[in-house]
C-alpha cells in the first residue's frame, strides 16, 4: 500500500508521516530527503512530475517488499499525484499558503482524496491510523 500526505510547505506532511508510519510499522519516504539524495533541486513543473515518479518507484519498491509506504510530499497537480499513482491519499489542508509563492500559485486543491486534515491535533495520526486500518480490513490486499 502507498499512502501519499501532500499539502503546502509547512502544512505539517513530515510531522504526521513520520509517527504515522511508525503506527502502521511502515516505510516512510521523505521528498525533501530523496531530492537531497538525487541532488535534484528542480522545482518546476517537469522537476516535479520526476520527483513524483521518483517517489513512486521507491514507494513502490518498499510494497513489493511486501510493506506499506507511508510518503509526504508537495505533489501540487493532479499531474504529479497521477504520477505517484498513490492507493491512499491525505490532504494536509492546515495552512491557507506555504512559504513558497512559486508552489502557491503552482498548487492545484485536489478534486478528490481519501482523508481531508483541516486542522492539525496532537492525535491526528492516531485517528488517520483508525481511518486506514478501517480500509485495509475492508479488503485492500496489497499489503
Amino acid at each position: 500500500m502507498k499512502i501519499l500526505l501532500f499539502g503546502l510547505p509547512g502544512s505539517g506532511k513530515t510531522t504526521l508521516a513520520k509517527p504515522l508510519a511508525e503506527l502502521l510499522g511502515a516505510v516512510h519516504i521523505n521528498a525533501d530527503a530523496v531530492r537531497e539524495e538525487y541532488n535534484d533541486w528542480d522545482f518546476s513543473l517537469e522537476g516535479r512530475i520526476r520527483q513524483a515518479q521518483r517517489m513512486r518507484y521507491l514507494a513502490d519498491g518498499v510494497v513489493k517488499a511486501g510493506k506499506i509506504a507511508v510518503t509526504d510530499f508537495v505533489c501540487p497537480t493532479e499531474q504529479a499525484r497521477a504520477e505517484f499513482d498513490a492507493d491512499f491519499t491525505v490532504w494536509m489542508d492546515t495552512i491557507q499558503e506555504g512559504r513558497f509563492e512559486d508552489t502557491n500559485k503552482m498548487f492545484v486543491k485536489p478534486k478528490k482524496v481519501d482523508y481531508h486534515v483541516s486542522e492539525w491535533f496532537d492525535d491526528t495520526h492516531v485517528v488517520l491510523f483508525k481511518v486506514i486500518k478501517k480500509y485495509l480490513d475492508r479488503g485492500y490486499h496489497n499489503v
